[in-house]
């Protein structure tokens, strides 16, 4: 890359980044440290393809003055799990908002091919779902009781097993991101096309609002933040497919930092899916307002969290730096 190319494409964050050391603006130590991180990755870069440069010599002086702000001032939080969940997550998951969108939109296409494969094909759902699961579904809905396979189990038992499984699954698809996002993709199309294919196998039986009000109980947290793992998986992924400025070692190992970050930030969320599935979901019965109101309250929460939280964030925090 020549090297006015390189100072273009990072012309933008260095100065950002100088600014908040100069004028002493309120940012987050830990924040503070991974913008030095990227900084001294740019400052190796700079040292290998342009030596005596303008540009090393600045970002030298930059990451001198960086250093001692960071190593001076950096004060471990009293409450360091409070301000990881409250502050440092929400703002660094902002920069991974279109890495979301992707995996969304993935997962939405796969279940809308679940959905259409079902619907043309009544083999498929068991292909899929397998055929104990269908039979005993079937066996439940002649009972009356659809998702009956929900109150089996002890509720302890069943929080557990589903949190268990539902955080390995999250892991899988993060993990599956060492082989580039194409293996992330194909933990996100699996499951997309198993929840098309389940719904549908409702739908084909006049119980889809039945099922829907009792399974999205659960399964508004718990596919949620399935995709929320794809990103992560897809963000360290991505980091191998294009490093960027950065070296192919260097930017796997911030992808998979950044990828970490995310998918254990989906870990409450499943342990509140988990409690749900277990605790509540068994009761079918109860009224429709009541679980209409625990589903929306469940998206809203994630929305929240995951979309608009680090928006605010973001927007308060650049602020204060132009205000500063």
């Amino acid at each position: 890359m020549r090297e006015a190319a390189f100072v273009k494409q990072n012309k933008a964050k260095w100065i950002a980044f100088e600014k908040a050391i100069t004028l002493n603006s309120k940012i987050n130590p830990d924040q503070l440290a991974d913008d030095y991180i990227q900084l001294t990755n740019d400052l190796a870069y700079a040292q290998t393809y342009y030596p005596d440069s303008k540009t090393l010599q600045y970002l030298n002086s930059l990451a001198s003055q960086a250093h001692q702000k960071i190593y001076k001032n950096k004060k471990e939080s009293k409450n360091r799990l409070v301000s990881f969940w409250k502050d440092e997550f929400p703002l660094f998951f902002y920069q991974h908002h279109r890495m979301l969108f992707y995996s969304f939109l993935l997962f939405a296409v796969a279940t809308a091919i679940g959905v259409i494969s079902a619907v043309n094909d009544d083999s498929f759902v068991r292909l899929i779902l397998g055929d104990s699961y269908v039979n005993e579904t079937i066996n439940n809905i002649e009972k009356g009781d659809p998702t009956a396979i929900y109150k089996s189990g002890s509720e302890i038992g069943t929080f557990l097993g589903i949190t268990i499984n539902n955080i390995r699954v999250a892991f899988l698809a993060y993990a599956f991101g060492v082989i580039t996002s194409v293996g992330t993709a194909y933990v996100l199309f699996s499951n997309g096309v198993m929840l098309g294919a389940f719904f549908t196998f409702f739908y084909n039986r006049d119980l889809l609002f039945e099922a829907s009000k009792s399974i999205w109980l659960h399964g508004t947290i718990e596919i949620s933040v399935i995709v929320i793992a794809g990103c992560a998986g897809m963000v360290m992924g991505n980091s191998i497919l294009f490093p960027k400025t950065y070296s192919r070692k260097v930017s796997f190992l911030r992808g998979a930092k950044d990828g970490l970050k995310i998918v254990v930030s989906t870990i409450p969320f499943f342990i509140i899916a988990g409690f749900i599935e277990g605790f509540i979901t068994r009761y079918s019965n109860m009224p429709v307002w009541l679980a209409l109101t625990i589903i929306f309250l469940s998206l809203i929460l994630i929305i929240y969290y995951y979309i608009i939280y680090p928006i605010i964030l973001h927007k308060t925090n650049a602020k204060k730096i132009h205000t500063a």
